[in-house]
């Protein structure tokens, strides 16, 4: 990546809706460059989709939960099922592995308690935990989907 694939991956970051012509005019290229690079960094992977950032207090998902799970098999069956259980929920938007007292922590995007409630009921009876905590957002201060390119590596044009 250098600093041309930087500036449309920043570019982008910010309006992934833009033409071709309108990202080449942002980072200084023409569009057939620009374009190649984009192809290419879509086949190596650099960009895995488009999507578009929807306001959840509009659409009425108002709640949204942080679950901390622990669990006490460390295994690869155990492991399978947790990944094809959190894939059933569409109320899971995150999932990571952790390091430290937790080993996983889910986001939850739901209506209210109510509903949070019911998803909870139905994926603990799916999958053996051995503690779950679930921290409520009171508020989200920042938002972004945008990755830090500016701390990112860049390398020399071959």
């Amino acid at each position: 990546m250098d600093e041309f694939d930087r500036k449309i991956l920043s570019v982008i970051q910010d309006d992934a809706s833009l033409s071709v012509a309108q990202i080449s005019e942002r980072v200084g290229l023409s569009s057939t460059p620009c374009w190649r690079r984009l192809q290419k960094m879509e086949r190596e992977g650099y960009i895995d989709g488009r999507v578009t950032l929807l306001n959840q207090s509009k659409i009425g998902l108002d709640l949204t939960v942080f679950v901390m799970v622990r669990t006490n098999q460390h295994n690869t069956a155990w492991l399978e099922k947790f990944n094809d259980v959190v894939t059933l929920f569409p109320e899971i938007v995150e999932v990571n592995r952790l390091a430290g007292e937790y080993d996983y922590i889910l986001k939850v995007v739901t209506r209210n308690n109510a509903s949070y409630d019911a998803f909870y009921k139905k994926f603990i009876n799916l999958i053996e935990l051995n503690d779950v905590t679930s921290c409520f957002s009171m508020e989200q201060i920042k938002r972004s989907a945008k990755l830090p390119l500016e701390t990112a590596p860049l390398q020399s044009a071959p």
